[in-house]
């Protein structure tokens, strides 16, 4: 006979917790990468409790700055085992929603989506987390291609998913980084709410900075593409230009802003190469990739070259979410139905009020938890 897991103790009151500062946030850390939701979390006042990520090199460089080794696979660590939180923070792997990352799986003959059984199904880890914990608020990442993925079919899964299975208000918005970094990243947001709280997203600037306020004045030359890679950069772009297609590199001056940085930098580059005076263009450093993302000058860079690539392409941009923790926390610090009267109207709360929410929640897939 199987035992029921016990719940944690849920709090009766928000506002006697949250509109205090004596106790501060406690969120967990999922997919963690190198900590970008970490470092603005803290920054808002929040504690972290919990870190998980399978990237051994990412848990190298997680340790190196925040002192603690992340969890591994988040499969193999017990959902009772994970210490309560108010606040669930996840930028779950992009890869099987991204364009760049479907195209890739369908030239290879794999699946993606929900269909990709390595990194798909990771959502649902996190809606089986929310699940038992019931945190009071959730900050959840990914690409902006998630919203039409599939038809827009894997996102309302998602959506329904955290609403009407799980209870969530929940608010969604594509934000581009351009305003706070050089860098023009689109990312989706979902902020979600255990109780109904009115939530606005913050306002970011339409204009943002130019790369030459992150480059180096003196980088090492080896991060000079060599003659041979910048002719078959120059080749390949020409062969696509000629057939009509868009595949090229992203050839940028420091006052410009760059294309998206991507985990596959390490390769070549191609997406964001530095013009240079008299001399083939060059790599961003893996500093300048740091300041890319919104990392302060602070954070350390522990492993090479091609695993920092890799790690800060991955990355969440720090500035953007720090000004979501920023909103996230005012909001839980308001009384519960708290909401401009100029911004959303009666009918638009009792709107929201009467999203119907399943006694018993509704069954969505849950992957196969690993023993340990």
């Amino acid at each position: 006979m199987k035992t029921k897991r016990k719940k944690p103790a849920r709090i009766k009151e928000d506002a006697a917790v949250f509109g205090t500062s004596k106790q501060p946030l406690r969120f967990i850390d999922l997919f963690c990468g190198i900590g970008g939701f970490r470092i603005a979390f803290e920054r808002a006042g929040g504690k972290c409790v919990f870190s998980s990520d399978y990237d051994k090199f990412s848990q190298q460089t997680y340790e190196e700055n925040f002192g603690e080794r992340p969890h591994g696979d988040i499969h193999s660590v017990a959902v009772a085992e994970i210490p309560a939180h108010d606040i669930l923070c996840a930028g779950f792997p992009c890869q099987p929603f991204s364009i760049a990352g479907v195209s890739k799986k369908l030239s290879l003959g794999r699946k993606h989506g929900f269909d990709d059984e390595k990194q798909g199904n990771l959502f649902f880890s996190i809606a089986e987390i929310l699940d038992f914990h019931r945190p009071a608020a959730f900050v959840l990442e990914n690409v902006k291609n998630l919203k039409g993925h599939d038809g827009g079919k894997t996102f309302d899964i998602i959506y329904r998913t955290l609403t009407e299975a799980l209870g969530y208000t929940v608010y969604h918005k594509i934000i581009d980084a351009k305003s706070v970094v050089p860098q023009h990243r689109e990312r989706i947001f979902l902020v979600g709410f255990r109780e109904w709280r009115y939530f606005d997203f913050p306002q970011f600037p339409d204009k943002g900075p130019k790369l030459g306020s992150i480059l180096e004045p003196k980088p090492d030359p080896k991060y000079t593409l060599t003659d041979h890679l910048w002719n078959y950069l120059q080749n390949y772009a020409a062969k696509h230009q000629a057939a009509g297609n868009g595949f090229g590199f992203g050839l940028v001056t420091e006052n410009d802003t760059t294309r998206t940085l991507s985990a596959r930098y390490h390769k070549d580059g191609s997406e964001i190469l530095i013009a240079q005076n008299r001399k083939n263009p060059r790599r961003l450093t893996p500093r300048e990739c740091a300041r890319l993302m919104g990392y302060p000058e602070t954070y350390k860079v522990v492993v090479s070259d091609t695993q920092a690539y890799r790690q800060f392409g991955n990355s969440v941009v720090v500035p953007v979410v720090g000004q979501i923790a920023q909103s996230v926390v005012r909001t839980l610090q308001q009384p519960l139905n708290a909401s401009p009267d100029f911004v959303l109207t009666a009918a638009e709360r009792t709107k929201s009020a009467k999203i119907k929410v399943t006694k018993t929640p509704s069954k969505y897939p849950k992957p196969k938890r690993r023993v340990s």
